[in-house]
């Protein structure tokens, strides 16, 4: 059975790799000052939860412990990706983004179990909190996640840096509860702000948690990128092609957020010169759909064997 495999990358080469190294060393450079930034003030956000008493500043600087960690995962997946293919993996290393993504996601969920456990016991026994230090504390990290909000949330948003931002923004959310709470007791004497406001940081980083864990792993199970489905594309190509008769086999999966793969067997007319075929097919699927690259099988029958229309 005569077949045709196309994957242009040559074309590929010519007219992403400048627009893909520039986002890459944008995003790699913001991701290490979000990192030192986070990194630094974690041990001042420690010693002042230690001497106030406060659970609402341990449990910030424990997320910043894992800010920390999670920006320095994706600052290496970030140059990893940059990282050409090899026989080994022959799609490059994008992957790497998309499970530093999952991590910090997974991460994000284990942090809030550990904060409302926490959050549980001192509702039970209540205990003695320094309500100045805490505010002293809570309003420098408020500057410090704002300097590192404000970087990571200009410029590239791809699934890794997003996953990176949510860990920053709970610190933030974490910064503001700590001043509240330090607040009210300073202000009241209410002990009991302190775990409730942790425990309400904690239940926000839930939903934002799985968000990114729950999309990452989609990407990690080659599940087909939202938006996008097998009907879709037999449709365009079938219509908007005129030397396609049929389209069967498609099957659409992503190497990260961005980047989008795809497979299909193609049956065509008669009287339609291949060569011209595949480059309108690849033609509109990344006009269409914005997908770069495509693996494209030309058959004569579209059932050449009992499984041949399975996909």
């Amino acid at each position: 059975m005569p077949h045709d495999h196309s994957h242009d990358h040559a074309g590929h080469d010519h007219d992403h790799g400048h627009t893909h190294d520039h986002g890459a060393h944008a995003s790699e450079g913001k991701l290490l000052l979000a990192l030192l930034l986070t990194g630094g003030f974690m041990f001042a956000e420690v010693a002042g939860g230690l001497i106030a008493g406060s659970l609402a500043l341990l449990a910030d600087a424990a997320h910043m412990l894992t800010d920390a960690a999670s920006l320095a995962m994706a600052f290496l997946a970030v140059r990893a990706a940059r990282r050409p293919a090899t026989p080994s993996m022959s799609y490059g290393h994008h992957r790497w983004q998309v499970l530093a993504a999952f991590v910090n996601g997974v991460g994000l969920l284990a942090l809030s179990a550990w904060i409302l456990i926490e959050a549980m016991l001192r509702l039970w026994q209540p205990a003695s909190v320094q309500g100045g230090v805490v505010m002293l504390i809570a309003v420098l990290g408020l500057v410090v996640n704002l300097l590192a909000f404000a970087i990571l949330s200009g410029g590239e948003q791809n699934l890794n840096v997003r996953g990176a931002l949510a860990h920053v923004l709970g610190d933030l959310l974490g910064s503001a509860a700590a001043l509240l709470a330090g607040a009210l007791i300073w202000w009241r004497g209410w002990m009991i702000a302190d775990p409730l406001l942790s425990a309400f940081v904690a239940l926000v980083m839930v939903r934002t948690g799985w968000h990114i864990a729950r999309q990452s792993a989609h990407v990690l199970l080659e599940g087909t990128p939202p938006g996008l489905d097998e009907r879709s594309i037999i449709d365009a190509l079938e219509t908007g092609v005129d030397a396609v008769e049929s389209v069967h086999h498609v099957h659409a999966w992503s190497l990260s957020d961005s980047k989008t793969v795809v497979t299909l067997h193609a049956t065509l007319r008669a009287d339609a010169g291949r060569d011209a075929a595949l480059m309108a097919i690849h033609g509109l699927l990344e006009t269409r759909f914005g997908i770069e690259h495509s693996t494209i099988q030309i058959e004569e029958s579209a059932c050449t064997t009992p499984r041949a229309c399975v996909s």
